[in-house]
């Protein structure tokens, strides 16, 4: 966790502290069969409200923030809000208008199909 995403700003000559979210890479599962492309990515405690899914210029980022929340004073704390974030290059085999996703059990599913001219298809030969 070298990466650190902002959560709030400084406003100038207040002394405000910035809060800083520390970013994780979740830790993915990528399957591929003739009609799709399959991505898992483990984000425990994120909701779905809170994931970003974005797929520009040949490059998808899969974003979600886990906020925890307290109850009473901490003792002792190793759960903390954070931010998982993860970039793919994407073929353009994919039809990006098909693309789907589900959250079940804090596991990301993301089916990213392949469009009609990228799927194998078998050729007929005929003699003459």
């Amino acid at each position: 966790m070298n990466e650190n995403t902002e959560l709030t700003t400084r406003n100038e000559g207040t002394g405000e502290l910035v809060h800083r979210l520390p970013v994780a890479a979740p830790a993915v599962d990528i399957y591929e069969n003739e009609h799709e492309i399959l991505l898992h990515a483990d984000m425990p405690g994120v909701l779905k409200d809170d994931i970003a899914i974005n797929i520009d210029n040949g490059k998808m980022t899969l974003s979600g923030f886990r906020r925890v929340q307290q109850i009473g004073a901490s003792t002792w704390r190793e759960f903390t809000d954070i931010e998982y974030r993860r970039t793919f290059s994407v073929p353009q085999s994919i039809d990006i208008g098909k693309v789907h996703a589900e959250l079940k059990d804090g596991v990301l599913r993301l089916h990213l199909p392949k469009s009609e001219a990228a799927k194998p298809r078998q050729i007929e030969i005929t003699t003459v």
